[in-house]
């Protein structure tokens, strides 16, 4: 073997190794921080399971805390490093989640319950006084609005240039989510206090006239209607093939996302009036007992309960084994998903009503205190600085071989020549 041929074949190996670990590196790291660092909507994503990669989060430590004039019951969206929600105040609020600090804030006609969407560089919101609005991220100027009939606690879904969101006059709205320009709209029996889910084409909501929803997402026609004995308010959350609905009738569903046939339901003794947290195989859903429980998303079996000190009326979120939840006993929790033990916990001053965000290790949250909270420690660098010292220290001890090799084979030519 030759000098230039064991040369060319350490070239080939070195650069192949390093693209190699290049691109596995770089799309691992993208993958965890789309997860990580956001969490754009209501649910975080369109299918409302409220489940991301985030560390685990000590919520006993306050990173800090902002004060509106009203209640807090709008959930956050948090995106590039800015966290956007809503107050009873009327007003539409964006801050910066390293300090609590005011970016831009909106006045709007009426209170803001719904939880925004963010999607490329837009903030889609409802509010009480009948606008849907499209802003722009940046400086919260207004880009479109839509009047609808009525007061509107929907919060929207922005999938494939559509904006979905329901309104208290009856109906479900799809909007151009560009120009705001009315797509189709779904009259139902009562009004719409439910986000809807988006998947697969679907969309999925339920209503006050006790009926949960199944339209085709294109142009609004039914497909399939499930009848409860009650209003649903929250989004229905979708998994796999399984629709999970909680309701006032005190009941959680999981129904056939294709035909909209029941697969179990589970009684917790008191008003639901959350979103399923869909996650590891359990629904986590909080009710008016004050009991979490914990079900086996296939069978709706019990696992485990927490009891908190008043009724729970928020969603709960899911991240890296733990389950944080808000109550009415003004308590903010992380709970071991496993058992359900008490991992942390913080203390605001009134109850809890707004569902949390889960993003690079803190856990943003509203109280009916009027405050709205950063809890624990947010993680500036992520996780790349170790994909860069692993890459780097790969494609040194790579080269360091190349090096050994090219030498070793050297010293045996001239050996062989002398």
């Amino acid at each position: 073997m030759t000098t230039k041929s064991i040369m060319l074949r350490c070239v080939i190996v070195f650069v192949v190794l390093i693209l190699f670990l290049t691109l596995t590196t770089l799309t691992s790291f993208a993958q965890v921080n789309q997860s990580s660092n956001s969490w754009p909507m209501f649910g975080h994503d369109p299918s409302r399971t409220a489940q991301t990669e985030s560390p685990v989060v000590n919520v006993t430590q306050l990173l800090w805390k902002f004060k509106t004039n009203g209640t807090v019951t709008s959930s956050p969206a948090v995106v590039d490093g800015l966290v956007y929600f809503g107050s009873w105040d009327g007003y539409f609020y964006c801050l910066n989640t390293k300090n609590g600090v005011v970016n831009w804030e909106l006045k709007t006609g009426g209170s803001v319950t719904s939880s925004p969407d963010v999607v490329n560089g837009i903030v889609y919101i409802g509010s009480w006084d009948s606008y849907i609005y499209a802003l722009n991220a940046k400086d919260g100027s207004v880009i479109w609005k839509y009047k609808t009939g009525n007061e509107i606690n929907s919060s929207p879904a922005v999938v494939d240039g559509k904006l979905y969101i329901g309104s208290l006059d009856s109906e479900m709205y799809c909007l151009n989510s560009t120009n705001g320009n009315l797509i189709w709209q779904f009259k139902t029996g009562d009004k719409v206090w439910s986000s809807p889910s988006v998947v697969d084409g679907k969309i999925y909501f339920g209503s006050a006239d006790d009926y949960v929803y199944a339209l085709n997402a294109d142009n609004g026609s039914l497909l399939w209607t499930f009848k409860t004995k009650d209003t649903v308010v929250y989004a229905p959350s979708v998994s796999g093939d399984s629709v999970y609905v909680g309701c006032l009738d005190n009941y959680t569903y999981c129904l056939d996302a294709n035909t909209g046939s029941l697969n179990w339901k589970f009684n917790t003794g008191g008003w639901v009036h959350a979103t399923p947290n869909v996650a590891d195989g359990k629904v986590f859903i909080g009710s008016a007992t004050g009991y979490l429980f914990a079900l086996d998303a296939g069978n709706g079996s019990l696992i485990w309960t927490y009891k908190a000190g008043d009724s729970i009326a928020a969603s709960t979120a899911f991240a890296n084994g733990v389950v944080y939840s808000g109550s009415d006993d003004h308590n903010v929790v992380a709970l071991n998903a496993t058992n359900g033990y008490v991992l942390s916990k913080f203390l605001t001053q009134y109850q809890i009503c707004s569902s949390p965000a889960v993003v690079n290790g803190a856990v943003y949250i509203g109280s009916d205190d009027h405050y709205f909270y950063a809890l624990g420690q947010q993680n500036e660098t992520q996780q790349f600085p170790l994909v860069v010292f692993y890459t780097a220290f790969m494609i040194s001890a790579i080269g360091i071989a190349c090096a050994f090799e090219y030498f070793y084979w050297r010293k045996l030519s001239l050996q062989k020549f002398n």
